[in-house]
C-alpha cells in the first residue's frame, strides 16, 4: 500500500528520531538535520490549511513514521500561533499523536495511553469549538478523536522496535 504524501519534494530523512538508539537529529554532529537552521513558520489559516508546507510536512512524516519530526513541525507552529485557540489546541492534539508514536517506538504502553488520552481530549475541545461531524485543518475530528481513543485503549497491544531506523506503528 502507499501512502499519499502531501510534500513529495521533501525528502525523508534517513532515520526517526527515537532518544537513545539515533543520533538526535539537533544537537548530535551525525543528526539528520544538524546545523540547519530552524526559522518560526507562519501561522497556518485553519481555512487554507493546504498551503501550510510546515503542516503538511508534519502529516507527510506522521504517515510515515517519523513521529519525534512530525512533533517537532507541529511543535512549531503551535509556538508560532501562541499556544492559545482553537488551532493551538488542534495542533497540540497532534502533537500528542505523534509523542504517542514516539512512546510505541520506544516500548512505553503507559506513555502511549496518557498521550493518546490527551490526544483525543484536544481533538474533543476543538469539536466544541467548530461543531459536531467538522473537518479541521483538513481531517475529520470525529476521525481523529476515535483514532486517539484507540491509541489509548490498545496501547499495550501496540508494538514498536526502535532499533529500527524508520517504523509505521499506526494504521493511517
Amino acid at each position: 500500500m502507499t501512502i499519499p504524501r502531501y510534500r513529495p519534494e521533501e525528502p525523508f530523512p534517513p532515520y526517526a528520531f527515537i532518544g537513545g538508539y539515533s543520533p538526535h537529529p539537533l544537537k548530535h554532529p551525525q543528526g539528520h538535520s544538524y546545523g540547519q537552521e530552524e526559522k518560526p513558520p507562519p501561522v497556518p489559516d485553519p481555512e487554507n490549511w493546504s498551503t501550510c508546507s510546515v503542516y503538511l510536512r508534519g502529516i507527510d512524516l506522521f504517515n510515515h513514521g517519523y513521529y519525534w519530526e512530525a512533533h517537532e513541525m507541529w511543535e512549531a507552529l503551535w509556538q508560532a500561533c501562541g499556544k492559545r485557540g482553537c488551532l493551538a489546541t488542534f495542533l497540540r492534539g497532534l502533537i500528542k499523536l505523534a509523542a504517542a508514536g514516539v512512546k510505541v517506538r520506544q516500548q512505553r504502553p503507559r506513555g502511549v495511553r496518557s498521550h493518546g488520552t490527551q490526544a483525543a481530549r484536544h481533538f474533543q475541545a476543538v469539536q466544541q469549538m467548530v461543531g459536531p461531524g467538522k473537518k479541521y485543518m483538513g481531517l475529520s475530528l470525529d476521525e481523529l478523536i476515535s483514532f486517539a481513543q484507540e491509541i489509548a485503549t490498545e496501547a499495550e497491544r501496540l508494538h514498536g522496535d526502535p532499533a529500527l531506523p524508520v517504523e509505521i506503528v499506526f494504521a493511517t
